[in-house]
C-alpha cells in the first residue's frame, strides 16, 4: 500500500464513559483514533421506505495502516458523517494494513 493512496482523514471512535460537569457518568462515543490516514471508496447506495419514511444507506471500504484494538463495535466519522463498521478485514499476510467495511444512513453510525 502506498502512501499516497491514504488521502482521506478519519476518527476512529468507541463507545465510553466521560465525566459530566456535575461528576456524573456520561455514556456516549469518545475518539479511539483521530486523524487516521485512509482510503474511502464508496460500494454502494440505497434507498428503501422503512417506517413510512424514505431510509438511504451507503456502504463504503475504508483502508487503514494496521492498528491494534480496532473492532467492529466501533465507528468511524468522516467528512462530517458517520458509519458504522459492519467488519474489520486485516490483511491475511502481514498485518500491514486493515479494511473495514461500513455502512452510513441506518443507525447513524451505531
Amino acid at each position: 500500500m502506498r502512501s499516497g493512496d491514504l488521502r482521506h482523514r478519519i476518527t476512529l471512535q468507541k463507545r465510553g464513559e466521560t465525566r459530566g460537569p456535575d461528576g456524573e457518568v456520561i455514556v456516549g462515543w469518545v475518539d479511539f483514533a483521530a486523524g487516521v490516514p485512509a482510503s474511502v471508496i464508496p460500494l454502494s447506495g440505497r434507498e428503501f421506505v422503512s417506517a413510512g419514511e424514505l431510509q438511504g444507506e451507503v456502504q463504503a471500504r475504508v483502508t487503514i495502516r494496521w492498528m491494534d484494538g480496532v473492532l467492529d463495535t466501533m465507528r468511524i466519522l468522516f467528512d462530517g458523517e458517520l458509519y458504522a463498521i459492519k467488519a474489520v478485514l486485516p490483511d491475511p499476510t502481514a498485518r500491514r494494513h486493515i479494511t473495514l467495511m461500513v455502512s452510513e444512513g441506518v443507525g447513524d453510525g451505531q
